[in-house]
């Protein structure tokens, strides 16, 4: 391991100043992780961690995870770990809380730092693969810091309590941008739980009566017919219900000449019918003299 911070004053850093007081230098690097370490600075402090992260890397792999990609902002401020699509701040390491930064010699990709968390006052080591870049991250690291002296010795002190409270303000905003999504979440789960509330089951949101081809209902002798409105507002009457009628052995209706009119019956059979009628008629009284009509008494 090597430590940034001992780089020799004679050479001249790699960014301009301007860069990092003013803007930041981005990476993107792996995210093996960070782990708790109890000395804040120290080669074999580092070492152990990155055998222990480098482990749990492996079983990782083992099991199809992926190591996740980072992006790295360095500025005279700090680190900071942000998700490289969305930009979201996973991580925001002040630089007057980083204690120790180092570069693995024998694997040129790994390089690491130990950073003390503002809420648990934990010293914890973070470990990044940097497709061999990882010397030039921690010289850029390096830089950082001895520009933030400088601007320290140049303010009197007065610029480390004004990036105290800067930082401060950044947390409390990461974590209600945090609460934000977390509530955002919520709401999208309540409103497709109410939608699918709405929705009876088994209906759908677009059913359509099938028609013809002309564009019409067809007829189905299952479908009850529903009564169209009278013209004056009111409700129909019900439909009346049709009476049942008796029918005798041979399925025939019986018959009944008093409830039957003359449109009931055949023109031959109707015609014949009027005639004894009128015979009838005729035979009852000629002159106030009383006819018999019985046959058996064959006298009037």
């Amino acid at each position: 391991m090597n430590r940034a911070f001992n780089r020799k004053k004679d050479k001249s850093w790699m960014h301009t100043p301007e860069a990092l007081a003013k803007h930041f230098i981005a990476y993107n690097v792996k995210f093996l992780g960070h782990t708790e370490v109890d000395q804040p600075k120290g080669t074999e402090v580092v070492k152990d961690a990155v055998r222990k992260l480098k482990f749990q890397k492996h079983i990782k792999k083992s099991e199809g995870q992926k190591i996740p990609k980072v992006e790295l902002q360095i500025s005279i401020y700090g680190v900071k770990i942000l998700d490289p699509k969305s930009k979201e701040v996973q991580y925001n390491c002040q630089l007057h809380r980083i204690s120790f930064c180092a570069d693995d010699k024998t694997d040129k990709r790994i390089f690491t730092f130990i950073c003390k968390d503002s809420e648990s006052n934990k010293h914890l080591c973070y470990v990044f693969d940097s497709e061999k870049c990882a010397e030039e991250i921690t010289l850029t690291i390096g830089q950082a810091f001895d520009l933030a002296y400088k601007k320290f010795l140049e303010s009197g002190g007065k610029d480390v309590e004004t990036r105290k409270q800067i930082g401060g303000l950044q947390k409390r905003i990461q974590d209600l941008e945090a609460e934000n999504s977390e509530l955002k979440k919520q709401l999208q789960v309540l409103e497709e739980q109410l939608m699918i509330a709405q929705v009876p089951p088994g209906s759908s949101m677009s059913s359509k009566t099938p028609t013809d081809i002309f564009d019409m209902v067809p007829f189905s002798p299952m479908t009850p017919l529903v009564p169209l409105p009278a013209s004056n507002g009111s409700a129909p009457p019900p439909p009346a219900r049709p009476t049942e009628i008796s029918r005798d052995l041979f399925g025939a209706e019986p018959f009944d000449p008093f409830t039957c009119g003359a449109a009931d019956f055949p023109p031959d059979i109707q015609s014949k019918l009027d005639e004894m009628q009128e015979g009838f008629k005729m035979g009852l009284t000629v002159e106030g003299t009383v006819f018999s009509l019985d046959p058996l008494e064959g006298r009037c």
